[in-house]
């Protein structure tokens, strides 16, 4: 975080500049820390994979139980009714329960969520499925990036970030042609048994390995009287952090971000498959190129991030004003891309408007970081989350109506994907002119080293 009495800018994370710890720091164990990153980067490959499946397989759903557009987009919706509230809860408790156990409980949660509709196969079940899925899934990324956090010291999160996050464009980059694949030679409910099957799986993994690292706490290393008098963990009143710049362009950034994410898991695949009339193989091509375009954007985001900060580059324009553009400039190919014609560039268009906005998820954990004493960390990320994703609950159902409602299906995409363009723009815009993270932690009263390593 921006020290306030610096001028040195904050690094990508806001953290210390320095690569040598000080005497008085935490051990860093470099092989369990990678091995720590390697499964949580397969936690969020699952995580994406659950979200995209119901996607993946909204045709043949639509056409055996019969169900209308509509219908579906408030069963897709039904995801996010607990998922913003869940993400809320969990992150006030990431300061009392163990980042193991939060992880281990949200993965076997995972698989029971997939069980309903393999008893049967119903409206009902799958709105259930959905939502107790959704209940689990909404603590993830931020208690995931929470518990990566405590394995790597500041000055070395930028690339396990970027990986942490990557795993959302690598689970859709795996998960489209496996799971298109399996709905295709043995029914749509045999994608539902093997994620619960892989979730379940990675639960009794993480078990064993997942332990919470060196990095959640301050160990103190002098007398024991030393420690006793050591200063308590600085703590802000949430009013105060929510009401910062820096913390509102975050959440900002995130809800554009959600609003074409939240349509690409859930309508995405129907578009091409209805109105482009690409058949199931090509639907996972496609999705699985623009998962591999989000992919090569998140691993190059962290070394251009390094380069900025090299260059003296503050955090305002590195971090804050490079997911705002993100956002503005893949609101804008959603504007365009329903009225191109010719198919390549229209399929262009296309993976900008739900490819870049990825860039924006790692970007707005990282500013609301730098604003925020570790202590409290955990609970921000999860009121970030919240809030930020509540695009969640609205976007399916919006879209499904407005489909049902419109003279034509094609009409319907068209008015949706204007509406989302005006909602990305403006959220872009919004993170654009209001992170500014060195600011904020100045009049916080915070220095850096207490925002990245106090607890």
């Amino acid at each position: 975080m921006a020290s306030q009495h610096s001028a040195t800018p904050a690094g990508l994370l806001g953290e210390e500049t320095a690569d040598a710890p000080s005497a008085d720091a935490p051990s860093y164990d470099r092989r369990r820390a990678w091995l720590v990153t390697a499964m949580i980067v397969a936690f969020m490959v699952i995580n994406f994979a659950d979200k995209a499946v119901l996607g993946l397989a909204a045709v043949p759903i639509m056409d055996e139980l019969n169900i209308s557009h509509s219908t579906y987009g408030l069963i897709s919706s039904s995801f996010s009714l607990l998922f913003s509230l869940s993400g809320l809860v969990v992150g006030f408790l990431s300061s009392r329960v163990s980042s193991r156990t939060m992880l281990f409980v949200m993965t076997l949660t995972w698989a029971v969520a997939q069980l309903p509709v393999l008893i049967v196969a119903a409206v009902p079940t799958l709105i259930a499925g959905r939502v107790l899925l959704g209940a689990a899934e909404g603590p993830a990324a931020s208690m995931s990036m929470h518990a990566l956090y405590k394995w790597f010291p500041p000055h070395r999160r930028g690339l396990p970030s970027a990986l942490q996050i990557s795993g959302a464009a690598l689970g859709t980059l795996v998960s489209a042609p496996v799971l298109t694949w399996l709905i295709a030679h043995h029914g749509w409910r045999s994608a539902y048994a093997a994620l619960a099957v892989v979730s379940a799986a990675w639960a009794l993994v993480w078990w064993h390995i997942g332990h919470d690292g060196p990095f959640g706490h301050v160990r103190p290393t002098g007398p024991r009287d030393s420690a006793e008098r050591a200063p308590a963990p600085v703590r802000l009143p949430y009013r105060r952090l929510l009401l910062t710049g820096t913390v509102l362009g975050s959440i900002s950034s995130a809800f554009g971000a959600s609003w074409a994410l939240s349509l690409s898991h859930s309508w995405l695949p129907a578009y091409l498959r209805t109105e482009l009339g690409m058949n199931p193989a090509t639907v996972a091509t496609a999705i699985s190129a623009i998962s591999a375009f989000s992919l090569v954007l998140l691993l190059t985001v962290s070394p251009f991030m390094d380069a900025l900060k090299a260059r003296g580059v503050t955090s305002r324009w590195s971090s804050g004003a490079v997911q705002g553009i993100a956002v503005c400039v893949a609101g804008c190919a959603m504007a365009a891309f329903p009225f191109t014609e010719s198919a390549l560039p229209r399929l262009l268009l296309i993976a900008l408007a739900f490819g870049t906005v990825a860039v924006a998820v790692p970007l707005h954990y990282m500013t609301a970081a730098e604003v925020v004493p570790a202590a409290q960390r955990g609970a921000l990320f999860g009121i970030v989350a919240a809030t930020g994703t509540l695009p969640g609950l609205i976007a399916p159902y919006l879209t499904g109506h407005l489909i049902e409602a419109a003279d034509t299906a094609a009409s319907g995409y068209t008015t949706a994907f204007l509406i989302t363009a005006l909602v990305m723009v403006l959220a872009g815009l919004l993170a654009v002119t209001s992170i500014r993270p060195e600011r904020d932690a100045r009049r916080l009263g915070l220095d850096r080293t207490v925002a990245d390593t106090a607890h």
